[in-house]
């Protein structure tokens, strides 16, 4: 009987070690390269207000949006995961302030993705009224509405939030751990939640297919510079892509409700962890690395910026 207690107990410290080394092996993984893309994301924003021109074009505006939003979301992303990897369980409070702040910057990357590519489709087929069109007070009335738009989505979620009865609960501790599904306290934050993914994914969409095509017809006319809308044409192409992954991650929940449905708890975790690097890590960082290295009036700034940082740490 004792040797029978002692083989068990064996096992579940082999088990527990596994897990533990498990949580360091992914934990390790995913930390270096967010580490090493939130410096460059940190040195991108620095560099874009180096300049008195990043300051006063729009392009560099809306890419200084973009790029901050994306830096919030990927440092708050890590944080929750290394939460969630030492075991830490949070209270109701502290983790809806956190998903708040993620879903607010979640938003905000394809609204900005989309003003974007109306501006780039705005250069190519109005090129005689892009002064007039696109001026910086303009882009700041954007960008302000694109914080207003997310900035409702996240005031809507925390009043279905409030429509749980919580003075019911013993503890305002969580029993599990800080995550978005977690927030779903009551059905109707999960029906707003797929109607308005929905809604953002499609609209967005339209908005983005519909600028490359406008722009692809625009590269057919005899009076269009053919090397500016063949460069249009691959900024679009590349909001597209970058827009599909940011998307990606507002279906994200949905996808992990349906599997755990009909996977176990560990191989949910993995499931999970899989998609935090593919659907939230990946976007956040291809920012830094879409524009800052095509873009050739920040290329050289950035580069001496990095090199700069690099031999002070050094």
């Amino acid at each position: 009987m004792s040797y029978a207690n002692q083989s068990l107990s064996n096992v579940t410290a082999e088990k527990q070690y596994q897990g533990l080394l498990e949580r360091v092996l992914f934990s390790t993984l995913t930390t270096v390269p967010c580490c090493v893309f939130l410096f460059i994301n940190g040195t991108l924003l620095f560099t874009l207000r180096s300049k008195p021109v990043f300051c006063e074009t729009s392009r560099y505006i809306l890419l200084y949006n973009l790029l901050f939003a994306d830096t919030v979301l990927l440092l708050q992303s890590q944080l929750m995961y290394l939460l969630a990897a030492c075991r830490i369980r949070m209270t109701y409070p502290v983790c809806g302030a956190l998903t708040m702040l993620s879903k607010l910057t979640t938003v905000i990357s394809p609204l900005t993705l989309v003003v974007m590519s109306l501006e780039r489709y705005v250069a190519v087929c109005y090129p005689l009224r892009h002064a007039t069109i696109v001026t910086i007070r303009n882009t700041a009335v954007a960008i302000i509405v694109v914080w207003a738009f997310s900035s409702l989505n996240v005031l809507i979620r925390v009043l279905l939030l409030l429509k749980f009865p919580f003075q019911s609960l013993q503890s305002l501790e969580m029993k599990d751990f800080c995550s978005d599904i977690a927030m779903f306290l009551v059905p109707i934050s999960d029906h707003y939640d797929k109607a308005y993914t929905c809604f953002l994914f499609v609209s967005a969409g339209l908005a983005v297919t519909s600028s490359y095509v406008g722009v692809m017809i625009a590269a057919r006319s005899a009076s269009t510079d053919k090397a500016s809308a063949r460069k249009a044409r691959n900024t679009l192409l590349l909001h597209l892509l970058q827009l599909g992954l940011s998307l990606s991650s507002t279906i994200n929940n949905s996808l992990l409700i349906a599997i755990s449905e009909i996977a176990s708890r560990v191989v949910l975790v993995r499931i999970q962890i899989v998609f935090y690097v593919c659907v939230y890590l990946l976007p956040r960082c291809l920012s830094a690395l879409i524009y800052g290295l095509r873009d050739q009036t920040i290329r050289p700034i950035l580069m001496y910026h990095l090199c700069c940082q690099l031999k002070r740490s050094v």
